[in-house]
């Protein structure tokens, strides 16, 4: 059940998504970066002083690469978002399940360890397809920066996921992962605010309205509690299929883009969404398979 937290943030995920595309109209990728990083740190300081907890930690290197990987592959995205249509930009990230059952294969076979269930793989190759024809993806020849920038961000984004894994399995709580990396997404959206203005006639810092408040606002919130959840799953779930429950976060997108910009979807989007669900049911229906099979 723990990894039916990927439900919630799947969910989270896609508001914020949805946000950064309206955002990117008035601010820089790095300003974006940045404002979610602080706004992460100021929720989670404050829920540490309410609730208790430490930022102490043992692990200060693995924060530093999670936060590295994992702000790398955010960056990407978040570009590849203001560059591309949602729907290509979040199918190209959302490769990244496609990578961790690639990472647990290979990983395997260094090992000499049994390989992963071949029907939960199944089961993501099966969840891809149904992205592929719920969006129908193609590529300009203008977009195509932005279309590889997103596919290496899903990749980026599949090592930050096993490296957030790793950790939690090492006993690191979800809330001093998520806030070292908030903290890293801030230090590094600040200094490329600074450093990497884009034109020279662009300004790094710009003015807030309402509007834009509010958007950064709710990019901050939505990140902050979906990667806590997401965190919590990869921690606390079965891998493939807490990576196989992210393509649910599409279908969430595509419903977003239909009440909010009022795009229909055709024929092929409404299979492919019963293909993602289906193979949500799948992934769950085996993973329950295996751990009752595994307390016999």
């Amino acid at each position: 059940m723990q990894s039916l937290w990927m439900l919630v943030a799947s969910l989270l995920f896609s508001v914020m998504s949805v946000c950064v595309k309206l955002a990117s109209a008035q601010y820089s990728t790095s300003e974006i970066v940045c404002y979610r990083g602080l706004i992460g740190m100021l929720i989670l300081g404050s829920l540490l002083r309410l609730h208790g907890g430490t930022l102490r930690t043992t692990m200060g290197a693995s924060h530093f690469w999670r936060g590295l990987v994992g702000v790398a592959a955010l960056w990407l995205w978040f570009f590849a978002i203001g560059q591309l249509p949602l729907a290509m930009a979040v199918t190209l990230n959302a490769m990244s399940p496609l990578w961790i059952a690639a990472m647990l294969f290979t990983a395997s076979l260094r090992k000499g360890r049994n390989l992963p269930d071949w029907r939960l793989v199944l089961a993501i190759l099966m969840g891809f397809a149904g992205v592929i024809l719920l969006l129908q993806p193609s590529i300009h020849a203008s977009q195509w920066v932005g279309g590889v920038l997103a596919l290496i961000s899903g990749v980026l984004a599949a090592l930050a996921y096993m490296q957030v894994r790793d950790m939690g399995l090492r006993g690191e709580p979800e809330y001093r992962v998520v806030f070292y990396f908030c903290l890293t997404c801030a230090v590094a959206g600040m200094a490329g605010t600074w450093l990497l203005p884009g034109h020279p006639d662009q300004i790094s810092w710009h003015s807030h309205d309402l509007r834009g408040t509010v958007l950064l606002l709710a990019i901050g919130v939505t990140a902050v509690a979906a990667q806590m959840a997401m965190t919590r799953a990869y921690r606390l779930g079965n891998t493939l299929l807490v990576a196989n429950l992210q393509y649910l976060g599409i279908v969430f997108s595509s419903i977003w883009d239909l009440l909010i910009w009022n795009d229909p979807l055709s024929g092929l989007s409404w299979i492919g969404i019963l293909v993602i669900l289906g193979s949500g049911s799948l992934a769950s229906f085996y993973n329950y398979r295996q751990q009752q099979a595994a307390r016999r």
